[in-house]
């Protein structure tokens, strides 16, 4: 998969590029957090990790708060993370959008282009959250950095749920890791709201899986660190 061209050197119109990088090779039980880590000490708007045909492909975007944060980021190209080197390279902004783009329609990143197997209808992979074992606790994953808990409650508003446990997962250091457990009232009602899975809380697609109290308990207690 040859042909990517470092953006934003060269050529003659220059517009401000999009604060955006691309990551590879990643290690494949790889998480946001670690990608926080990997960055840290820079701010970054937002953490998108890419999924090829339901499994993750060792790739992720990650959106800065500005052009000067992506050349501290990119000075971090070939670093370790775990046994293995990462590398960190400029992209375009409709890569970025296309990746967010293909996430929402169960496409793998670029599959169109590179003519690889066709990825599992977007009916067949919510069968395959309909056969999870449910409780009454779903799990929310690609939420804004800056969600609230009213947020939460109004994107449910149509369900029955528990609101003071809601959990917004937070990082050490106090900063959201884009996920949250919400509880329901009844393990029926958190299946019904399964139907919200892959709908918008601000400009970002939320994603919803079945979770359970243990799984909440512990994200509740790691923010609590």
């Amino acid at each position: 998969m040859g042909g990517y061209q470092p953006y934003g050197y060269g050529g003659g119109y220059q517009p401000p590029s999009f604060p955006v990088v691309r990551l590879r090779g990643l290690p494949f039980n790889c998480t946001d957090i670690d990608i926080f880590k990997f960055f840290s000490g820079l701010d970054i708007v937002d953490v998108l990790l890419v999924n090829k045909n339901g499994r993750f492909s060792g790739e992720a975007f990650v959106l800065f708060a500005g052009s000067m944060q992506v050349e501290f980021a990119l000075q971090r190209d070939r670093q370790n993370m775990g046994r293995r080197y990462v590398e960190v390279f400029r992209c375009k902004r409709q890569d970025y959008y296309h990746a967010v783009a293909a996430e929402v329609n169960y496409e793998g990143i670029y599959d169109n282009d590179f003519h690889g197997s066709p990825p599992p209808s977007r009916a067949k992979r919510f069968n395959d959250k309909d056969q999870m074992e449910y409780t009454e606790i779903l799990k929310l994953r690609g939420l804004p950095f800056s969600v609230k808990k009213p947020e939460i409650v109004e994107f449910f508003a149509d369900f029955k749920i528990v609101e003071d446990r809601i959990h917004i997962a937070c990082r050490p250091d106090g900063k959201a890791t884009g996920e949250a457990y919400v509880e329901f009232t009844s393990v029926e009602e958190a299946k019904r709201a399964m139907c919200k899975d892959k709908m918008m809380i601000g400009s970002r697609y939320v994603e919803l899986f079945p979770s359970t109290p243990d799984e909440a308990r512990r994200a509740e207690s790691r923010s609590r660190q």
